[in-house]
């Protein structure tokens, strides 16, 4: 069979498989032929800079010779093992996250996904406590399944309902200090959001869970005020609900620290990860549990399971992975390069009148846009997203394309992400080409 070519590639792709949240109409998916390092290469042999390393999931970055070998390795001593079974893979990794993770956190369950890995949260939560209802919040993205998005506030759980809406789904206002939905300032409003959150759980009762991604994803790299996630750790202690910890994005030294959690020294009862702990290389999720869980399955039945959890050709690369972070100190050095990045982006804010804020924390960054700085106004809507009207920050971005760079955009901000690995002089060129085209949304201001 002669090699397609890069051209057939695109063809065949787009013709016969769904391109994901999405109008299937006019989707020309890009044709990634290699990849190495931070540089994604298509199929003329081009380079872009992978300044979001992909979905905010290539943390190492590509083609790291430790991760491909584990993979390999892993694939030729037992390429599969029932769940039922012990595997040295499962073993190793279970015992090094227990170095990583914060502390408390001693039972696992492995997944294929972070959606799967939610699921398997929001049926221990509720076998664990007989209790039925999660609380989840606006701005918020949990996966794809039934369950997690359900559990889902943006516009991607619309296209479900009524079906969708799960009865056993209920959502809060996000700690979100730029476009506050109460209405306050974080210099006054006493955590006005975090004890929303309690109002809801003393007056809906049969909570069994409250869900929130650390520092929101792809939703906004939403970063709360410090005293937010103590507070609600305690609120959660207070009525005997579970807290748990999406932490599917911000895990994996992607903020500066092996989980987002860690900056303020809140650990949850549930943490759920995936995409770094593999960098993406193999497809694994994590639900992980406290004592206290893992205890009360010791005499209740377990009722959760599928035919690739702990699939080994999944979590011997995740021990690699774990280990090359170790061995590079790039949880570290997401936290100092984070310092690098966050201050060039301020720059930009200071030159580009569109950029109405600049939030993050180590390498992982929004730059959110505004056509007016006073009134906040972004320049995109979810009901535009979804309806398919053309996105200035889509346009945007494919202008970075033509020159060498992709980078995520969602609705009115861009998500800044490169890979751990990222040297200073590719920051510096990221940032260059979002400095010239941020141009395109400094016309459309209206002050």
């Amino acid at each position: 069979m002669a090699e397609l070519t890069s051209q057939e590639v695109v063809d065949l792709t787009r013709t016969l498989n769904y391109g994901t949240w999405r109008f299937q109409k006019g989707w020309i998916p890009m044709h990634i032929a290699d990849a190495e390092g931070c540089e994604i290469i298509d199929g003329n042999g081009k380079r872009y800079l992978d300044f979001s390393s992909q979905l905010m999931c290539s943390n190492l970055g590509h083609k790291n010779a430790a991760v491909i070998a584990a993979i390999a390795e892993q694939a030729q001593q037992l390429a599969y093992a029932m769940p039922g079974y012990a595997t040295t893979a499962r073993a190793e990794l279970s015992q090094l996250l227990l170095e990583v993770l914060p502390q408390g956190l001693k039972k696992f369950f492995f997944t294929t996904s972070g959606t799967e890995a939610n699921e398997a949260a929001f049926k221990i939560a509720r076998m664990y406590t007989g209790k039925n209802k999660i609380i989840a919040r606006y701005r918020s993205y949990h996966g794809s399944t039934s369950g997690s998005i359900a559990a889902t506030g943006d516009p991607r759980r619309w296209a479900m309902e009524p079906a969708g809406k799960s009865p056993g789904v209920i959502f809060a206002p996000e700690a979100f200090c730029y476009r506050c939905p109460l209405g306050h300032v974080p210099s006054s409003c006493g955590n006005a959001c975090a004890n929303y959150i309690e109002h809801m759980i003393v007056n809906e009762s049969d909570v069994a869970a409250v869900i929130v991604e650390p520092i929101v994803g792809t939703n906004g790299v939403i970063v709360p005020p410090a005293d937010y996630m103590p507070r609600l750790r305690e609120i959660c202690t207070k009525h005997n609900v579970l807290l748990i910890a999406d932490e599917v994005m911000s895990g994996w030294g992607r903020t500066g620290k092996w989980f987002a959690m860690e900056h303020w020294g809140v650990t949850p009862d549930i943490l759920v990860t995936a995409k770094g702990i593999t960098s993406a290389y193999v497809p694994l999720g994590l639900c992980a549990t406290n004592e206290k869980i893992a205890a009360y399955f010791e005499d209740h039945y377990f009722s959760h399971g599928h035919t690739y959890e702990a699939h080994p050709i999944t979590l011997k690369p995740a021990v690699a992975t774990i280990r090359e972070m170790q061995r590079l100190g790039l949880v570290e050095r997401s936290a100092e390069l984070g310092i690098y990045l966050g201050d060039k982006l301020r720059e930009l804010r200071e030159r580009h009148i569109c950029v109405g804020e600049v939030r993050g924390k180590g390498l992982f960054w929004a730059l959110d846009l505004v056509k007016n700085r006073a009134t906040k106004e972004p320049f995109a809507t979810y009901a535009d997203k979804v309806s398919g009207k053309p996105l200035l920050v889509d346009q945007i971005a494919a202008k970075c394309v033509a020159d060498g760079m992709t980078v995520q955009s969602w609705v009115s901000h861009f998500v800044i992400a490169p890979p751990l690995i990222v040297s200073k002089e590719q920051i510096d060129f990221g940032v260059a080409l979002l400095d010239k085209h941020l141009a395109m949304a400094d016309d459309q201001c209206t002050a």
